[in-house]
């Protein structure tokens, strides 16, 4: 969205900031509350809502009138309440539509470099004589990559025979992603320095991503958290550390 949704100070008793904050509860109740500013104009058909309200019910066993009744006086709520309770994830579902639906083509190419899928083999050693030598040997077919992967490989890949995938090359090291991106298919790269060690990779499949309901659902929820993310970022640095708050965007898992 071009304009960042505000924050709004919420009016609660007294004392229930401080029991949330003793039970590490402020972060979630702060996101629920800007979630819920972002949906209040969200609305759902008759329809939609007597599913949702069917569905809330199942989930909670209130299976009769009175079960019902009681359930909404135990915790509270009235009938509009319990509408907005039984449609909130519908409603959130359709904001990220509603905000995020007609970008995702965009998106989905911007991305598609990161999300495309790689598998390949690896042989990791801290030898670099051991490393020329194994790869002699697979070049001149006295032995298998996986067989080789198995017996001398010092990682967790040699209780896959070198295996390494499919694996997302947004997950991948950037430099090692950029080195299986551009490798060949089935051709086995000459021993390389890569930290303490050295590796000989080979390229089994690169596997391209595809827009599909699944990936799309995904792209809307990963809008979803960034936009979520700007919103707590508006917090003074003060309200940030006394909220628990971490401002920054968690950060990618890498595999070498």
């Amino acid at each position: 969205m071009n304009t960042a949704l505000q924050i709004v100070e919420i009016i609660v008793p007294t004392e229930i900031i401080p029991l949330l904050a003793s039970y590490n509860l402020v972060p979630q109740f702060l996101c629920e509350s800007i979630i819920n500013s972002a949906i209040e104009s969200i609305t759902c058909t008759p329809t939609e809502i007597n599913q949702a309200l069917e569905q809330f019910y199942q989930h909670w066993d209130l299976t009769t009138e009175n079960k019902i009744q009681a359930w909404c006086f135990r915790y509270g709520w009235n009938q509009q309440k319990l509408i907005l309770l039984a449609t909130r994830k519908l409603r959130i579902e359709k904001f990220k539509q509603t905000t995020w639906g007609q970008q995702i083509e965009s998106y989905f190419l911007k991305r598609k470099r990161q999300l495309d899928k790689v598998i390949y083999s690896l042989i990791r050693t801290e030898n670099r004589s051991t490393a020329n030598e194994l790869f002699f040997r697979i070049n001149e077919g006295e032995q298998s990559f996986t067989e080789l992967a198995k017996e001398y490989s010092q990682g967790p890949e040699a209780d896959t025979s070198g295996i390494i995938g499919p694996v997302e090359f947004g997950s991948i090291t950037p430099n090692f992603a950029q080195l299986l991106y551009t490798s060949q298919v089935g051709v086995v790269q000459s021993p390389l320095p890569w930290g303490n060690v050295w590796v000989i990779v080979r390229v089994e499949k690169l596997i391209p991503a595809q827009l599909d309901d699944f990936m799309r659902q995904r792209l809307l929820q990963e809008n979803f958290e960034i936009w979520l993310q700007q919103q707590i970022n508006q917090l003074s640095a003060e309200e940030k550390i006394w909220m628990g708050v971490n401002s920054k965007t968690p950060q990618v898992t890498e595999v070498v």
